[in-house]
């Protein structure tokens, strides 16, 4: 065999396939049966084996997500009434009161208001 005849026997590309969403839906609903190889359907409908494992696993994706939007939808709130003080009522506190859980221990700071700027920085550093 010549140089002449080994060029002449090179093999053409093939055209990348394009597939309809209908047909992606149905090799990948007989794909999640059960107890069927993914493999076997894959070369039922002369796909590529790991293209397949892909669709399927997108949609299996796809399905968790819908269901977990859906479990998260919370019913609308219900109506809670509310006892408002009457506005002369009010009362004037002359302090900051943090108070401060951890675990079992509770911790309670006063700081005066005057003070506010201090009681922020001081909120800060203990923040860090």
């Amino acid at each position: 065999m010549d140089e002449n005849e080994a060029i002449s026997e090179v093999v053409q590309p093939t055209r990348r396939r394009r597939h309809s969403k209908e047909f992606k839906e149905k090799v990948i609903r007989a794909a999640m049966q059960p107890n069927v190889s993914i493999a076997a359907v894959a070369l039922h409908y002369q796909l590529n084996a790991n293209l397949l494992r892909r669709w399927v696993a997108a949609q299996e994706e796809q399905d968790a997500a819908l269901e977990a939007c859906q479990s998260m939808s919370v019913p609308l709130a219900e109506f809670v009434p509310l006892q408002v003080e009457a506005p002369g009522a009010a009362v004037v506190s002359t302090e900051i009161q943090i108070e401060v859980r951890r675990g079992a221990a509770t911790v309670t700071v006063r700081w005066p208001l005057c003070a506010a700027a201090d009681c922020a920085a001081w909120l800060q550093g203990w923040l860090r």
